[in-house]
């Protein structure tokens, strides 16, 4: 476990330890997409990670999937979003604003336009979404023309453009759980017949065409992309060509030099080795449900260079400490876990508090 606590080189930054903050969204920005008004006190808290990857930040109208989600494309967004990194680099962190396109994993009454959500098909995921009246069934969506295609990816790139605006220090585009770029890869919710569809390079051309035009724009020393191979959210199905087509993504990504990868690993041990031999850059693993006493054994094994956890840091403010004295861990509520206000946000007690107790 001590390897935890040690410095890593990610990117262009030197990180004081090998624990990351994984993207949570939490449902508390404003009507507009302004990160709310305690995003900057919730983030400065969990300072300690050695990198902090905020929630999933939509970078335009279309990319909104869910009710009270931050933006990252507006002046007002860039404005909030400076005073969450402020307060992060007050405190001696790292942060990266994750760029997330829902694509399908949308509603109408949950955008500010209010439009028909896009996906690389007009395939519906075949589930529900959360609204402000309660659950309601995910239409099909709208087919993206090649054209509109091409202006995606130019909103990633304004997107991340804004985020280095607004101070972060890089940004971690949303490859994974069933979003936007993952529905390019899933040959079930990709049906297109241009060059986005198709073969494994055509699905993968989306996601690399994204990380490319970042890099273009910030640095690829400051961009990062989290992937879920074999993960089967919300309808996605990758197939029996999974893996091979991750074998190629991650080879084709490698070649940008990428800040790093973040995989969420869903127990195919073979296929992460191969992201791991692959992989020349810094790599993230993400266990859900990684036991406490496995903090570290990625690490230690040289699966990854660096581990994220959940919700153990979204309940433990000061988790880098407590991990480090075997404290007790304070545990999560789900029932706060989405809206709401400081209750479950900002008032998890930190290790003081609870001795004082």
């Amino acid at each position: 476990m001590n390897q935890s606590f040690t410095s890593v080189r990610v990117g262009r930054y030197t990180l004081p330890n090998r624990l990351v903050m994984a993207p949570m969204t939490r449902s508390r920005a404003k009507f507009d997409g302004t990160p709310g008004d305690l995003a900057a006190e919730y983030y400065a808290q969990r300072a300690s990670v050695g990198l902090i990857v905020t929630e999933g930040t939509q970078p335009s109208d279309d990319g909104q999937g869910y009710l009270a989600t931050p933006g990252i494309y507006t002046s007002a967004h860039i404005a909030g979003w400076k005073k969450v990194t402020r307060a992060v680099h007050d405190q001696g962190g790292h942060i990266f604003i994750q760029i997330m396109h829902a694509g399908r994993m949308s509603h109408p009454d949950n955008t500010p336009h209010h439009r028909q959500a896009v996906a690389p098909s007009a395939i519906a995921p075949g589930t529900q979404m959360f609204t402000a009246s309660g659950m309601q069934d995910i239409a099909a969506p709208r087919a993206l023309t090649t054209e509109q295609v091409r202006q995606t990816i130019a909103d990633f790139r304004h997107a991340a453009r804004s985020a280095i605006e607004a101070g972060a220090d890089g940004v971690e585009i949303h490859g994974a759980n069933g979003y936007l770029v993952q529905q390019f890869l899933a040959p079930n919710a990709n049906a297109r017949t241009d060059e986005y569809g198709g073969s494994i390079a055509n699905r993968a051309r989306f996601a690399i065409e994204v990380a490319t035009a970042i890099a273009e724009e910030i640095g690829a020393d400051r961009t990062a992309i989290r992937l879920s191979p074999g993960i089967a959210m919300w309808g996605i199905d990758e197939g029996a060509e999974g893996p091979a087509l991750y074998r190629y993504l991650v080879d084709e990504l490698d070649k940008l030099g990428l800040a790093y990868v973040h995989v969420l690993h869903a127990g195919n041990e073979q296929l992460v080795g191969d992201i791991r031999a692959r992989w020349k850059q810094a790599l993230i693993a993400n266990r859900p449900g990684r036991p406490r006493d496995q903090i570290g054994a990625d690490i230690a094994s040289g699966l990854a260079d660096l581990e994220a956890y959940g919700q153990m840091v979204l309940a433990n403010p000061d988790f880098v400490a407590r991990v480090k004295t075997a404290a007790p861990m304070n545990e999560a509520d789900r029932a706060s876990f989405f809206g709401g206000t400081a209750q479950g946000y900002t008032d998890y007690p930190a290790l003081e508090a609870a001795n004082a107790a």
